[in-house]
């Protein structure tokens, strides 16, 4: 256990912590020419020494403040844990804690004795941490650390090169005694390259030209450095719990004076190196980070406009009592639907299906309404609405090899009817809210992309507060329950049937009420779509 105040102090820093783990007094004592002294604990030292000797196994002794266990802390000679009415188990794992600490004071005292004698070197290492500390690019400070590295080792050539996965090679990040423009990234396989050999073996290679019997750190032709001093060192980092891992080289040639780098300029370097590892993490994280919240704000953007794209119930809200709801899998999607007040007091309903969720499905989904817009006002029939939207999108789902289903409908409430195209859309209904019988709209075509008929209109009788029009999309019928049941088309239909004389925003809440409960409040595997729309 180290003599300084900063290893008692810490220890008094954590020995709260420890009394809370044992639930009771805790107390670090230390035996000293062959007496006991306390060294750390609660309130002012006891007048008391226990009768400690060098045996190292624990044992339990009457205090005069009563029972208490007094546990050896291993590798730490001398020093015992004390815990009030503790026992050897924990009172061996609280001892482990308390000897890791001291084990690292301890290392830590060694490090600044050495480092004391070498100032030089020690306002280096401040100097780069300070560089690092004010800087989240890794480019900005390299430059300098190599500046002040070479300074201090003597070397009048530097090199800081980092590990790109991408291209499995180092390229250099900063240089000094040459510009970085004349040298290529080195492939990590190089059997050539000293700093792809550092970099494959994760240790220091150095050369000495004054040895004549050192080992040319190069091959016979190609790079061959013999005549220069050379020092290569890994930059390693290692993640928490995890072993180190080499991500750059720094290399340092050309060494002013007749002298190869020192073992002290290795352990120096290597030092920096481990600095320089740090930050390049902190880097790549940051940087990975900032990508992420970028892409995280491209995709809300995304989703809003696509929302946007999706029609309020508002529109038609003054001729029908009508509800919708979409709810993507992911940031964007492939569900769709469009409400449409058409002419002579005509309502157009339609709702689609891209056969996928993402960016592909999103940009298929803001063609089709782009073009159902403009289509339903021109087109003379449902099927004809699907078919120009088919031929507008013939490119893209041939390029995507996508396909989608659809169901487009015009209620004419003056002429008692709804007329409908649906293209492979399995889940439309017409549900009467005398009965609360459900009729199947049927398929009228095959999906848009999949094939070129057209097919041909469908009818059926619309008679006001009677009919009920019910769409939905196969993330509604397919959604898993806990035993990997599915909710299926029955149950929404039961809503509907139960509810058909409430308003339709009561049914579509009643709908989803029961998804969110039979899925467990899971997010959704593929989007879900709700119409519902009375008259």
């Amino acid at each position: 256990m180290p003599d300084t105040p900063g290893g008692v102090t810490r220890l008094e820093r954590l020995l709260p912590a420890l009394e809370r783990l044992a639930g009771s007094r805790v107390r670090v004592w230390r035996v000293e020419g062959g007496r006991a002294r306390s060294v750390a604990g609660a309130g002012e030292p006891p007048a008391w020494s226990p009768p400690l000797d060098g045996d190292v196994a624990g044992r339990r002794w009457d205090t005069p403040e009563g029972p208490a266990w007094f546990e050896p802390v291993r590798d730490a000679e001398g020093v015992w844990l004390e815990i009030v009415e503790g026992g050897p188990s924990p009172a061996a794992a609280l001892a482990a804690v308390v000897g890791s600490v001291l084990a690292a004071e301890h290392d830590a005292s060694q490090v600044a004795a050495e480092l004391s004698e070498r100032y030089e070197e020690i306002d280096l290492i401040y100097s780069i941490s300070e560089i690092l500390g004010h800087t989240i690019r890794l480019d900005e400070a390299a430059e300098r650390i190599l500046r002040e590295v070479s300074t201090v080792v003597g070397a009048r050539r530097a090199t800081l090169l980092v590990y790109d996965s991408e291209q499995r090679a180092l390229r250099i990040v900063a240089a000094r005694g040459m510009s970085r423009e004349e040298a290529e990234p080195i492939e990590v396989d190089d059997p050539c390259s000293v700093a792809a050999r550092v970099f494959r073996e994760g240790r220091i290679v150095s050369y000495d030209p004054t040895d004549p019997k050192a080992a040319n750190p190069g091959c016979p032709e190609g790079r061959n450095y013999r005549g220069q001093a050379f020092l290569a060192v890994p930059v390693l980092y290692a993640a928490p719990g995890a072993r180190a891992k080499p991500i750059g080289v720094i290399n340092l040639t050309d060494r002013l004076g007749e002298d190869a780098f020192t073992a002290g300029d290795r352990k120096l370097v290597a030092a920096i190196a481990n600095q320089i590892g740090a930050a390049i993490e902190n880097a790549r994280l940051v940087a990975q980070d900032l990508g992420q919240q970028r892409v995280r704000r491209e995709l809300e953007l995304a989703r809003d406009l696509q929302m946007k794209l999706l029609p309020s119930p508002l529109v038609i809200a003054a001729r029908v009592d009508v509800a919708a709801r979409c709810r993507q899998a992911e940031s964007v999607g492939g569900d769709f639907y469009n409400l449409l007040n058409l002419r002579a007091q005509r309502i157009g309903v339609m709702i689609g299906d891209v056969t996928s969720h993402g960016f592909g499905a999103a940009l298929i989904m803001a063609q089709v309404m782009a073009a159902s817009g403009i289509h339903a006002e021109s087109a003379q029939t449902p099927t004809d609405v699907l078919r120009r939207i088919e031929e507008s999108l013939k490119g893209e789902l041939a390029s995507t090899e996508m396909f989608l289903t659809v169901f487009y409908a015009v209620v004419d409430p003056k002429a008692g009817r709804i007329l409908y195209a649906n293209a492979g859309h399995p889940h439309a209904f017409l549900v009467s809210a005398g009965t609360g019988e459900a009729s199947r709209l049927e398929a009228t075509r095959p999906p848009l992309g999949l094939a070129t008929e057209p097919g041909q209109d469908s009818s059926r009788e619309w008679t006001r507060r009677d009919a009920i029009l019910c769409l939905f999309t196969d993330g509604v019928a397919d959604a898993a329950g806990g035993r990997d049941e599915r909710f299926g088309e029955q149950r929404v239909l039961g809503h509907v049937a139960r509810l058909k004389g409430r308003p339709a925003r009561e049914i579509l809440e009643s709908v989803h009420a029961d998804l969110a409960g039979f899925t467990g409040g899971a997010a959704p595997t593929d989007d879900r779509t709700v119409v519902i729309l009375k008259m």
